[in-house]
């Protein structure tokens, strides 16, 4: 509750400076305070504390405050390649309703008239829909951001395809929507991390042909699934994200696993997040240099 609503449930101002000193009442933004019993429910997640974010600022701008665009992916849990600050909070506003708090409040509002079958419920919350919630970033994210979110909603199977289609139906006068439409055309839920999303994006503005993904390759002895793979060329290639090789046997795996591959006649290619955005040029290169390879790569 804000400090007000503090005073009118019985705390006092100094009872309320007390309880803040002694750790029982956790300040989440200014003049908002929780108990330390819902401090300590969000403690190391997250998308917890980004739930009593949306809370606090929902107890100061009004109860039909939702959730949207960058929140509502936090709390659908949805990849995004770029992450507000924890304490950015989005919201949507009814169209009618007019909000003159500061943009440094680290608010962002939006005006819009939800239909009821685009708002949902998470954490006790209004919270727009997944699919509004793809569509909503994927006309005002830009097209490689947009595609991991779509992915990964897709991934999830927090959304499908219908669903985001009928959504572009309802809305072909917004802002953006030509390029939701492609977002969604371009999207699939075969992509496993928000690494692989950029990846096709990528490689498409690249003109490279689209590879297959997540495909399973059989070896006389072994199984190996692979996240990108052109059949004609018979080149796999590998998005290295940090958490692929937590400890070194992860890594000793990937490089029997390699020779295994090569052995057996495929050209093996890894790029990690590094390579893909500081350098995309190099990794077409080495892909390019893996088609035209006569031989194991």
């Amino acid at each position: 509750m804000t400090s007000q609503g503090w005073r009118a449930a019985g705390v006092s101002p100094k009872m309320l400076r007390t309880l803040t000193s002694s750790g029982d009442l956790v300040r989440i933004r200014q003049g908002t305070y929780a108990t330390r019993s819902a401090a300590d429910w969000a403690k190391d997640d997250p998308v917890r504390n980004h739930v009593l974010s949306v809370i606090a600022v929902r107890t100061w701008v009004g109860r039909d405050a939702v959730a949207s665009y960058h929140s509502a992916a936090v709390l659908h849990r949805l990849d995004l390649l770029e992450s507000p600050p924890s304490e950015t909070v989005t919201v949507t506003l009814p169209a009618d309703r007019h909000w003159k708090r500061p943009a440094s409040a680290g608010v962002t509002f939006h005006s819009a008239d939800l239909p009821a079958e685009h708002v949902t419920r998470l954490y006790n919350l209004p919270v727009t829909t997944a699919a509004r919630t793809v569509v909503d970033l994927a006309r005002t994210l830009p097209f490689v951001d947009a595609v991991v979110v779509a992915d990964s909603a897709l991934h999830a199977e927090r959304a499908a395809k219908p669903e985001l289609r009928q959504i572009l139906d309802s809305c072909v006068s917004w802002p953006g929507v030509r390029q939701a439409r492609r977002v969604v055309s371009f999207a699939d839920e075969r992509a496993g991390s928000a690494l692989e999303s950029a990846a096709r994006v990528v490689f498409d503005e690249s003109g490279l042909d689209p590879p297959e993904l997540q495909v399973t390759i059989h070896l006389p002895a072994h199984a190996f699934l692979v996240d990108f793979f052109w059949r004609a060329h018979r080149v796999i290639v590998e998005a290295d994200g940090l958490a692929k090789y937590a400890a070194d046997k992860d890594l000793i795996a990937q490089f029997q696993r390699d020779r295994l591959l090569r052995d057996a006649g495929y050209k093996v290619v890894h790029f990690t997040w590094r390579e893909l955005f500081k350098t995309p040029e190099l990794v077409i290169a080495r892909i390019r240099q893996a088609f035209a390879s006569p031989g194991a790569y």
